[in-house]
């Protein structure tokens, strides 16, 4: 049987699905734990470097599975997050504005229509 067309032209290597089950997870808790920060006055620097090594790590796999993600507005979203994620850090009286606001920017985008994460914006 072929490939599908999802999956075809796409690099692969063993154990992929679970270590980005494992980063995706620990990502997570690093989101949860800076939204219970900014909420109780908490730390939150910890957690925000747990964000933003797993974000890399995750999109670092991604790129390298399937390098035309980088051209897809999914793929140039990932990096304007993870700075975001960098300013969340560098300018902590601003953390509040760019946690929530990269919650609902990171929802809408992962779950928009595939024809609109996906679509080509750079060659």
């Amino acid at each position: 049987m072929p490939p599908s067309p999802k999956t075809q032209n796409k690099r692969d290597f063993p154990g992929r699905r679970w270590l980005s089950i494992a980063l995706r997870s620990l990502h997570l808790v690093g989101v949860v734990l800076v939204g219970a920060a900014l909420l109780n006055g908490g730390e939150r620097h910890a957690a925000g470097l747990l964000m933003l090594l797993t974000g890399l790590g995750l999109y670092g796999i991604e790129l390298w599975c399937n390098p035309k993600h980088l051209g897809e507005l999914a793929g140039v979203f990932i990096p304007v997050k993870l700075l975001l994620v960098v300013a969340m850090l560098l300018a902590p009286d601003y953390a509040a504005l760019l946690f929530w606001g990269l919650l609902i920017a990171s929802s809408a985008v992962s779950h928009a229509p595939g024809n609109f994460r996906h679509v080509r914006i750079f060659n």
